[in-house]
């Protein structure tokens, strides 16, 4: 007995005062509609997914096969966020008219701009078709089994009628226990509506990444077109705007803490149902591997960003996608240790144990297959992180797939083309000195936490930073690849020149000292640690299979739901402030005037438009005020989101449109390992400060008129 009041504080401590136990990324037809109900919501499941009938999943799509987007008007009119749209966005700016910098606001509906290439999809019907997918699998593993299994797929869809712009996906859910088909609808025709200005989209952009208090206007408009049907079609002056079956009404009501919200869209990757092994080697090993590397990165990039302006302004992008995942990594070992996930994790497995015996021979068989992988996963870390944050190790590994795709006869012109655009755009802001010293230091971190059975010859050399800055600054002198050496076979000086015999250059590139160290460096990972990786992952993927379907056979009393995988998913929680550490509380809300308090003239993360600022200065607010007299900006909830979240509503007990899903709160970035209603929230734009930003400040009520608000 007192075993088990033990648990249930150890395992449900926050469900008392947050009513949410496990947070979830529910399949639409499949949802926690009891829980939901217990938290507030006010519709049924199937107003929210119905494949009879239009529902809520009408007004939501997938955004060029990444975001989440959602319909707000009868004219197909969409709503993503700013980071979403910002390649769109970038590709119609130019030197005279730039649209990142100054925003961009169709005066009607005949300046919206297409965007060739972007996509949309509707998701119309989800079925579990487990027993058709695994049908003639009973006995089979490996690569009998994942035979079968894509025969099986092959021959379902085949089975299916669709129409032209239909395609049917057969996705695996719980580790390969349950199958389900998604029947996608793909709309080809998206054109720009708007887009604030990146002192508005991107504010407070790096430094503000992962962190709340949050006050970024992270939104962006598009609209579908489609053809005099109504059906999807190719780019034409002559498609109409899109009627949907369904949009989404937007909600200017004030928001209180603990009001119920759901946030419905295509959340990436996530992996709850790890064994406790798992989360350990993450937490103590390869997380901690990555972030020294990052951090080394980016002192040695910081160090001359802050003394030469240029430097600061050609590496800022850069610096940003180093430190995007650096910071996450921190936050998520932070939580992890915080939450006591390993812990909670262990005494999970014993409780389950306790009621199927059968369950710790899986248990000991992962814990033994996790500890054999160990080192060649902390390996696989260290290598990974120096190719991706060395742009000399970059750089050498293009032109080491370049010569192998030469050599192969696998290099025609549009590849050609492919490999010379992105070389023009690593060469456009490298610095070669100060890369040689990132490439420096990351070895000598390498070589002295790196086992030496791993090391490649000569690399165990490289212990020493100042050794190792002298020597590459030397190398990249004689390299053609890094842009420092001045004779003519520099390729960064011409690239269509150094490419137009490729002959000759193939065989200058294989002499080069840079391209033959990073492909000892590459070879040697290859044959110490690559196909270990993956052989032990195997197993590791057949046993977690396994525990899946134990875990649900045995938890009578818990309702699951597959981690993530880019297919649609609804997830729920409160809008709700947080206390992360002692004395440190978070409240739910900001607001305009936290805006203006960060705000730095001149500055790439926290100028302001002078607009913005007039309209603060008059309090022209409008209807967009809440009971503060402000105009809230962002908010947090304990909604469980993760990437590909980006974009997706946040709506309210009655499906109107609240939010817009943009990020998640620093503190619980653990939760796609394990998530804690304590501390984990994702933050969103409030649908208020996009009104007033459209109303306000970019003057474009005609978008207003287009869309049912509710007061």
């Amino acid at each position: 007995m007192k075993r088990k009041i033990l648990l249930s504080a150890l395992f449900f401590p926050a469900v008392m005062a947050f009513g949410q136990q496990y947070g979830g990324m529910w399949i639409p037809t499949e949802v926690n509609e009891k829980e939901m109900k217990e938290l507030g919501m006010k519709i049924s499941a199937k107003d929210i997914f119905n494949p009879e009938k239009a529902s809520i999943k009408d007004a939501v799509v997938q955004f060029d096969g990444g975001c989440t987007a959602e319909i707000i008007s009868p004219n197909g009119l969409l709503l993503t966020n700013h980071h979403c749209g910002y390649d769109n966005i970038q590709s119609h700016s130019t030197v005279e008219n730039d649209l990142l910098t100054n925003g961009f606001w169709a005066k009607d509906i005949n300046g919206e701009l297409p965007n060739p290439g972007v996509t949309v999809d509707f998701i119309t019907d989800i079925k579990e078709v487990t027993s058709q997918i695994l049908a003639g699998t009973e006995g089979l593993a490996g690569s009998d089994l994942s035979k079968k299994i894509n025969d099986n797929i092959d021959a379902y869809k085949k089975s299916q009628k669709t129409e032209s712009y239909q395609s049917i996906s057969v996705r695996s859910m719980y580790y390969g226990n349950k199958y389900y088909a998604y029947v996608i609808e793909t709309y080809k025709d998206i054109r720009l509506v708007g887009a604030p200005p990146s002192a508005i989209g991107k504010y407070g952009s790096d430094t503000d990444n992962w962190v709340w208090p949050r006050h970024t206007g992270d939104f962006s408009m598009f609209r579908i077109y489609a053809d005099k049907n109504n059906k999807p079609a190719e780019y034409s002056k002559d498609n109409i705007p899109y009627t949907p079956k369904h949009f989404l009404p937007i909600s200017i009501k004030d928001k209180k803490e603990d009001d119920f919200t759901f946030v419905f869209g295509f959340p990436g990757r996530t992996t709850e149902y790890l064994p406790a092994i798992a989360v350990e080697k993450i937490m103590n090993e390869t997380d901690p591997a990555m972030i020294a590397v990052r951090d080394v990165a980016l002192k040695t990039l910081d160090e001359k960003m802050r003394v030469d302006p240029a430097t600061k302004i050609k590496y800022a992008a850069k610096y940003a996608r180093v430190a995007n995942y650096w910071k996450k990594w921190i936050g998520e070992v932070e939580g992890l240790k915080k939450s006591n996930a390993v812990e909670k994790k262990r005494l999970y497995e014993q409780t389950l144990i306790s009621k199927n015996p059968a369950i710790k021979t899986t248990i000991d068989g992962l814990n033994a297959k996790y500890n054999e992988q160990a080192p060649y996963n902390l390996h696989k870390a260290y290598y990974s992180e120096i190719v991706r944050n060395s742009e000399t190790f970059t750089l050498a590994g293009i032109y080491s797939n370049y010569i192998k795709a030469y050599e192969d006869d696998k290099m025609d012109a549009k590849s050609l083309e492919s490999l010379k655009a992105r070389l023009n755009e690593i060469y456009k802001d490298h610095d070669a000195e100060l890369d040689a010293k990132v490439t420096a230091k990351i070895l000598a971190l390498y070589a002295n936490k790196t086992s030496t059975r791993f090391i490649p010859k000569d690399f165990d050399q490289l212990k020493t930073e100042n050794r190792n800055i002298g020597m590459m600054e030397n190398l990249s002198k004689i390299s053609m690849i890094t842009g420092r050496s001045n004779d003519d076979k520099n390729i960064a000086k011409n690239i269509d020149k150094a490419f137009a015999d490729q002959k000759t250059l193939v065989e200058n590139l294989k002499k080069d000292p840079l391209i033959q160290m990073f492909g000892a460096f590459k070879t040697s990972y290859l044959e110490t640690t690559d196909k270990q990786v993956t052989t032990l992952q195997a197993d590791i993927d057949a046993l977690q299979k396994t525990f899946m379907a134990q875990q649900m056979e045995t938890d009578k009393d818990r309702k699951f739901f597959p981690d993530a995988n880019s297919t649609l998913r609804v997830t729920y929680g409160k809008v709700k402030g947080s206390d992360p550490r002692d004395a440190v509380s978070y409240g739910y809300q900001t607001h305009l005037a936290g805006v203006l308090e960060k705000y730095i003239p001149g500055d790439y993360e926290f100028d302001l438009p002078k607009k913005l600022i007039n309209l603060y200065n008059t309090k022209d607010y409008g209807i967009y005020k809440d009971k503060t007299g402000d105009v809230p900006v962002n908010f947090t909830a304990t909604n469980h989101t993760t990437g590909g979240n980006s974009g997706s509503p946040a709506l309210d007990a009655y499906g109107n449109l609240i939010g817009l899903n943009f990020d998640r709160q620093w503190e619980g970035t653990m939760s796609d390992i394990n998530y804690d209603p304590k501390l984990c929230r994702n933050i969103m734009v409030d649908t208020k400060y996009i009104l007033f930003v459209i109303d306000k400040y970019a003057d474009a009520k005609w978008l207003l008129n287009e869309m049912k608000i509710v007061k």
